[in-house]
């Protein structure tokens, strides 16, 4: 995914970007001096919650994201992706940039096993890579509620015969941290012009990694076991 801003304005990020069941919950920027180091980084850290609905029992939803080496490859493109172990991948996010200030992100996600039912995904480092100007901060996990399709959908005009009996909802959480070492041109500008860029990207990660991957996910869960993914009306 390639973005492109005009070096003398600030371009908003269109809306229709961002599924509208996204939960974007406040925002905080932190000026910091890091030990050992002469540049100064501000950080952009927030808070996001979502969910998706599997048309199956949470124990087959269960074993299918347990075989993410089946699946992330084909779910995270267009995205980079190179393995760094079992459970760990590295992404490139894709190229990012504002008022001349351009990134391209990689981070490291490590999918841990799920525990009492909740899956984590949480960043670590990356063999022989060092981020240049930028670090991100993934905290994600994933709970889920089986309910009887019939009591989940009351009220909505549906065909309950395309469906299983019940359902399993993904709910996910998302604390995200972004701090970035600006140079000394942007630190000039106005605070707010400085939020809104890192908010962009903040945005940027979400939509690219949470929300896009989510959906896909449920997209070729659905496909590749015949189920119905209905739309209600």
């Amino acid at each position: 995914m390639h973005s492109k801003f005009a070096d003398d304005q600030l371009v908003k990020l269109e809306q229709k970007q961002l599924d509208v069941r996204a939960s974007f919950v406040g925002n905080d920027i932190l000026v910091t001096q890091r030990p050992n180091l002469s540049s100064e980084y501000t950080q952009f850290k927030s808070h996001f919650q979502d969910c998706m609905e599997m048309y199956a029992k949470a124990e087959e939803v269960t074993a299918y994201l347990d075989a993410h080496q089946e699946w992330f490859y084909r779910c995270a493109h267009p995205m980079e992706v190179e393995p760094i172990g079992e459970d760990s991948y590295a992404l490139v996010i894709g190229h990012f940039g504002s008022f001349g200030y351009k990134l391209e992100p990689k981070i490291g996600l490590e999918l841990l096993p799920q525990q009492d039912g909740i899956y984590c995904i949480r960043t670590i480092p990356i063999p022989n890579y060092v981020p240049q100007n930028y670090e991100v901060d993934f905290q994600a996990s994933q709970t889920f509620v089986e309910v009887p399709t019939k009591e989940y959908f009351q009220g909505k005009n549906i065909d309950y015969e395309q469906l299983p009996p019940v359902i399993t909802r993904v709910e996910w959480t998302l604390d995200l941290k972004v701090s970035l070492c600006f140079p000394q041109f942007i630190r000039k500008l106005p605070q707010s012009l400085i939020q809104t860029t890192g908010d962009r990207l903040l945005c940027q990660i979400v939509r690219s990694i949470s929300r896009r991957l989510t959906y896909k996910v449920q997209q070729d869960f659905h496909d590749r076991r015949g189920l119905p993914l209905p739309k209600i009306r």
